[in-house]
């Protein structure tokens, strides 16, 4: 059923958040298939950056100790967990403000597939060059903010109108989470707690 949702994110989108909604899935379920596309980026990462490795310009290639990339790596999963989370509570919570009083269950499953392009997309990590990974990473942000704009009217059962204002206010809310973490890895990594480079 997973997967049935990926295909049908990208072929038909709107008639997709029909069905999830239909569906009526558990918090179970969503956090589920969390954890495995989840584990795309999160692996893809692991592997590029321990066995791949980036180059800049003539320079020597650069990886990361295996060690290091794991700790990184682990961190990363955790972050998009509670990225889902945080997002599906925070979309149940400003709910009432717009006329939307959904199911917490709803509110994290809706905030569990929205990310699935930027899921995906993480299978470029395996090759972690910036440009390459802009080049890709930026249509699959731009889809997944098209399904977050797609689906609050959808899942949560109010207009258009006010479903672009909702998502407007979601999208605000996850781009702060993203400084939000953006700035803890600066002070983390001005601490000493940083990847470690092979030599």
């Amino acid at each position: 059923m997973l997967w049935q949702h990926v295909v049908g994110f990208f072929l038909h989108p709107l008639h997709e958040w029909e069905e999830v909604r239909r569906q009526n899935l558990t918090i179970g379920r969503a956090l589920g298939h969390t954890l495995i596309l989840g584990a795309i980026p999160v692996v893809s990462g692991y592997l590029g950056t321990t066995e791949f490795g980036w180059q800049i310009g003539t320079a020597e290639t650069v990886k990361l100790t295996h060690w290091s990339a794991g700790i990184i790596a682990l961190l990363y999963y955790l972050v998009i967990i509670a990225a889902v989370l945080s997002v599906g509570w925070m979309i149940h919570w400003m709910g009432e403000t717009y006329g939307a009083t959904q199911p917490l269950a709803r509110c994290i499953v809706l905030a569990a597939y929205i990310p699935i392009p930027l899921f995906l997309v993480g299978l470029a990590q395996l090759y972690p060059v910036l440009w390459l990974n802009l080049l890709i990473g930026i249509p699959a942000a731009a889809y997944t903010v098209f399904l977050l704009y797609l689906g609050i009217p959808v899942m949560m059962e109010i207009p258009a109108e006010r479903g672009f204002l909702f998502a407007s206010a979601v999208l605000a809310f996850g781009l702060v989470g993203l400084v939000g973490v953006l700035a803890a890895t600066v002070i983390l990594w001005s601490l000493g707690v940083g990847p470690v480079f092979t030599h």
